[in-house]
């Protein structure tokens, strides 16, 4: 679904791609330095002679996020490159989700400037999909796959237009993207949760989506349904360069398509890429209990110990 109508999210079972994604940014630290220096964030806003960079899905310029009169955290100032799988993580509380408001225009920033791809946030962007974790307990038992990802094009679950040709064809695109065309005119109620999920990000990218936003895309799915997802999430990076930002508490599953994250820390929002983030002393820190990294031929992998 487009921008900030609250609508689902979801995943194909594509052959998935457990190669490692390709890491190597020329303008960011080593992985062998994984603590690079925030303490002077650059807060200069961007020369909008020739605005910031293309390549930036977005841009944050010493923000500081405000709920209910309290600051959620403060001084963001990051770049995310245009075309990155980009992990969201922190702590419970951390404003992950404040930050996908933030983006989606639903929540102006208390300090600071943000850009969204290439401009300001606004609410409604159709070039932002967004898929809420808690999308499930929205729907309708009686509402089928189609119609729901029809309404990524056609507005609110409660004013549908009149479809055209095209637009049910951009519905069948979306749903064959997916993987979901065998189960298209079938209940969401009857479908598993792997099922929805994938129908959820068809809604979200039927309308040529530029920015995925998921929350919690794998939250209570067993472990085939989580991979078919993340193998999804490399498919549409592969082949429509799309950005894609997930909040996640484990990483463990994102690995094999993760190319960056952002981490709240300390209130503040970092990004880096992944190879520097996944670090024990960096986890350790933001989660508050010991963190244990290993480091496997197919990626990297963490879990949490006493």
């Amino acid at each position: 679904m487009s921008a900030p109508a609250p609508g689902p999210a979801t995943a194909r079972l594509p052959h998935p791609d457990h190669s490692r994604p390709d890491h190597g940014h020329p303008d960011r630290p080593h992985p062998d330095h994984p603590h690079p220096d925030h303490s002077h964030p650059d807060h200069s806003r961007p020369d909008h002679g020739h605005r910031a960079d293309q390549a930036d899905a977005l841009v944050l310029d010493g923000v500081r996020a405000v709920r209910g009169g309290r600051t959620v955290w403060a001084e963001g100032t990051l770049r995310v490159p245009a075309g990155a799988i980009v992990g969201v993580i922190g702590p419970n509380g951390a404003g992950k989700t404040t930050l996908f408001q933030l983006v989606l225009g639903l929540l102006p920033p208390a300090e600071g400037w943000i850009e969204v791809l290439g401009g300001p946030p606004r609410r409604g962007d159709r070039r932002i999909g967004y898929v809420p974790q808690n999308y499930r307990s929205a729907l309708s038992d009686a509402i089928r796959a189609r119609d729901l990802v029809t309404l990524g094009l056609t507005g609110t679950r409660f004013g549908l237009r009149r479809t055209s040709a095209a637009d049910r064809k951009r519905v069948d695109d979306a749903l064959r993207r997916v993987g979901a065309t065998a189960f298209a005119d079938e209940r969401m109620s009857r479908l598993s949760g792997g099922q929805q999920q994938r129908v959820a990000i068809a809604q979200a990218i039927v309308d040529d989506a530029e920015l995925l936003l998921l929350d919690e895309p794998l939250a209570n799915l067993d472990l085939r349904h989580q991979q078919e997802v993340v193998a999804l999430l490399g498919e549409l990076r592969r082949e429509r360069r799309v950005t894609i930002m997930v909040v996640a508490h484990d990483l463990n599953p994102l690995l094999p398509v993760l190319t960056d994250a952002v981490y709240l820390l300390d209130g503040h929002p970092h990004h880096d890429p992944i190879d520097a983030v996944v670090n024990e002393q960096l986890l350790t820190h933001l989660y508050g209990t010991r963190v244990r990294v290993v480091r496997t031929p197919q990626g990297d992998l963490f879990t949490r110990g006493g």
